[in-house]
């Protein structure tokens, strides 16, 4: 799954953060497909000793959500808004928890997430698809070929964010065009995408 961004300076992290991917196979999510779909207030009730002011945030994706696009009902698109909402701290962001667990070996550790990823997995499968297929891109700054030797099969676990126009990935403020890089080409097929302001979600693939 990929997440897509528009040239937004705020979120250069998460383009880099495929270096905490683990380049080893993991046991699969399940379990969440078999929860009902609930409001994005009752998904978050088990994270609220995980995420920090959660429900502050989501109070206020849900102000911002009132006639969502796309046949989304407002409790859908704000769990995506949710995702892509940037915190103060990094490390305490929404997303940055959520991958984090998403790409830990302990699967248990997913349960309290369940609600959630049943909503938003929803509100993504909603999103209207392009007519072709799509190539995206996303990088680090790092040599990280050894870890990606050709031929070889990855999952990518957590949601991965990544733009359409490789001119945003050669700012500086990115991957730039000098020193140890690894640029990853993505040809998304039968992807999901639209268009947004910066401070929400693109699409998914």
């Amino acid at each position: 799954m990929a997440l897509v961004y528009a040239d937004n300076p705020t979120l250069n992290g998460r383009f880099s953060d495929v270096a905490t991917e683990p380049c080893t196979m993991l046991m699969p999510i399940a379990g969440y497909e078999k929860m009902p779909l609930v409001s994005l207030e009752e998904a978050v009730e088990p994270l609220l000793s995980l995420v920090p002011d959660v429900q502050r945030t989501v109070w206020i994706v849900k102000q911002r959500c009132e006639n969502p696009l796309d046949e989304l009902s407002p409790d859908e698109s704000a769990s995506i808004m949710l995702y892509t909402t940037e915190g103060t701290c990094r490390d305490d962001s929404f997303y940055s928890i959520l991958n984090s667990t998403l790409r830990t070996e302990n699967r248990t550790k997913l349960k309290p997430w369940f609600l959630y990823l049943k909503l938003v997995l929803t509100a993504l499968s909603k999103l209207p698809s392009t007519e072709s297929d799509t190539t995206i891109y996303r990088g680090i700054k790092l040599d990280m070929s050894d870890q990606y030797p050709k031929g070889k099969t990855f999952v990518w676990w957590g949601f991965s964010s990544c733009t359409t126009s490789i001119d945003v990935l050669e700012q500086d403020l990115f991957l730039g065009k000098t020193g140890p890089r690894t640029l990853f080409t993505i040809e998304s097929e039968g992807s999901q995408l639209t268009v947004s302001p910066p401070d929400a979600f693109v699409g998914s693939s």
